[in-house]
């Protein structure tokens, strides 16, 4: 009996391993030479390999909320940790400074050829520079066309990913293959990506970074987010700014324009009241004791408040306009950066067109879908590789216990 996992990504190298380890003759076919590329270039290289706790309602999908839970938790957070540490044989650690889970190495490389080695010792087969171009039903099992020859399956499990980041091989030919098999597919598009602003009204500003709150509105959906914030040559970019960046996105997508504002620093609009009445000395001194002086200056700038104003000379509408600046900047945007910097898709095969025990399809017996390509993301912290490593886990025992069945 074959089971052929189309994609060497972590959905794909999961459920390699998963089926491996219940069933014989499984092969994984990836189409750049080595697989795993979005692991080696996720968190700057070193790998966010889980987050601390896993967010369900964090989750984005336009798919029953009940159904990203149940995938979610199919795999919890500390057997997923005990996997790697025990059997890939990657230590784990937490990084007090960002609250973000590690390989103790440092190495996102020890992450994809750890989980490389553990499926070559239970037998899996790769067939790496080998593209699938269509899926092709039989009577009993499956016809994989690749670029190197047919090949035949008792069952498939496509695992190749969205359209983020196309450089690492993620081209959507799993997306095309599900549709073209009669697959509902939600509107895709980029998530979690930089978002840019043409003028770069913000331009100068560039490099400065530092923690804050940002909240995107666009009259259907809202998203909030509290976490770095990067002002970049051309944007915005950061944990905060990724993490609403697909209300920007969508909106743009459907004709609107999403409204997104920042609050600065912990302080409330109430606290900032008071700071200001009470401060000492220039108002400009004031705010740059809490935030970077370049961007302090360009708040007061904002709120029409001269540089060598003194805060016991603030004037009303003043002290109102640099708290409404300090509280709830309206930040003006034009674009995103796309699939090219996402960091996944959003939007794919509805959660409702698998079964959510084995993940797979409904329409077609032995044909088993996970990873990126399902309606569901999360939030920048390791939370779609959790995604990844627990969709593509169950899709794997799933195909085992396909064809091993009596």
């Amino acid at each position: 009996m074959s089971i052929v996992v189309v994609g060497a990504g972590a959905a794909g190298l999961s459920a390699a391993i998963a089926a491996a380890g219940r069933a014989a003759g499984v092969v994984l076919v990836e189409r750049t030479r080595d697989g795993g590329r979005k692991i080696l270039i996720s968190g700057g290289g070193r790998c966010n390999i889980l987050p601390t706790a896993l967010e369900p309602d964090r989750f984005v999908s336009d798919s029953p909320a009940r159904l990203v839970r149940a995938l979610l938790r199919a795999w919890p957070l500390e057997a997923q940790r005990a996997f790697f540490e025990r059997d890939v044989g990657v230590p784990i650690a937490l990084e007090a400074s960002t609250g973000k889970l590690f390989p103790v190495s440092g190495r996102a490389r020890d992450v994809r050829d750890g989980l490389v080695a553990l499926a070559r010792r239970l037998g899996v087969q790769f067939r790496f520079e080998t593209a699938v171009t269509d899926l092709v039903p039989r009577p009993r099992g499956w016809r994989v066309a690749t670029s190197h020859g047919p090949l035949d399956a008792d069952a498939v499990v496509l695992a190749t990913g969205g359209l983020s980041v196309p450089a690492t091989g993620s081209d959507g030919t799993g997306l095309r293959i599900a549709a073209g098999l009669g697959h509902v597919l939600h509107d895709t598009y980029a998530a979690l990506t930089p978002l840019v602003a043409e003028p770069a009204v913000h331009g100068r500003l560039a490099g400065i970074s530092l923690p804050v709150r940002v909240r995107a509105r666009d009259g259907r959906r809202t998203a909030e987010a509290a976490g770095g914030f990067l002002f970049t040559h051309r944007g915005y970019s950061g944990p905060s700014v990724l993490d609403v960046s697909h209300v920007a996105v969508r909106s743009r997508m459907a004709g609107g324009h999403a409204t997104l504002r920042v609050a600065w620093t912990t302080k409330d609009a109430r606290a900032w009241e008071r700071a200001l009445t009470d401060a000492p000395g220039l108002v400009l001194k004031a705010v740059a004791r809490e935030l970077p002086p370049r961007l302090a200056a360009m708040l007061l700038e904002t709120a029409g408040v001269p540089r060598d104003r003194r805060a016991a000379d603030l004037r009303r509408r003043e002290r109102t306009a640099l708290v409404d600046a300090l509280t709830a900047l309206p930040l003006p945007w034009t674009g995103d950066e796309g699939y090219k910097k996402a960091e996944v898709t959003g939007g794919g095969v509805a959660l409702d067109e698998v079964d959510p025990r084995t993940l797979e399809s409904h329409r077609h017996r032995g044909l088993f879908l996970c990873g990126e390509m399902l309606d569901a993301f999360g939030p920048i912290g390791g939370h779609n590789f959790a995604w990844a490593w627990a969709t593509g886990r169950a899709a794997g025992l799933g195909a085992a216990a396909a064809v091993t069945a009596p």
